[in-house]
């Protein structure tokens, strides 16, 4: 049984990269200041290097259960 749901044509919460990507400014881009590229760099490699310390949080971020405006749960 298919079901068709309308999607806006840009939906950065229905994407799990963006949410990764927001994810990534919240805990390293957004707080502090990187004197220097290699710096930006460097913290940016250590996040990814790390990315277990954060499972808990981005095990209920990258899930693929949505819920739309109308109340409406979609599971893939």
């Amino acid at each position: 049984k298919i079901r068709q749901i309308f999607l806006p044509p840009y939906s950065p919460n229905l994407n799990l990269i963006e949410r990764l990507w927001k994810f990534l400014r919240k805990k390293v881009i957004n707080t502090g200041f990187y004197r220097t590229k290699e710096k930006f760099r460097q913290t940016v490699k250590d996040f990814f290097d790390n990315i277990g310390n954060y499972k808990e949080e981005l095990e209920s971020l990258l899930t693929l259960k949505f819920r739309l405006s109308n109340s409406q749960t979609i599971s893939f």
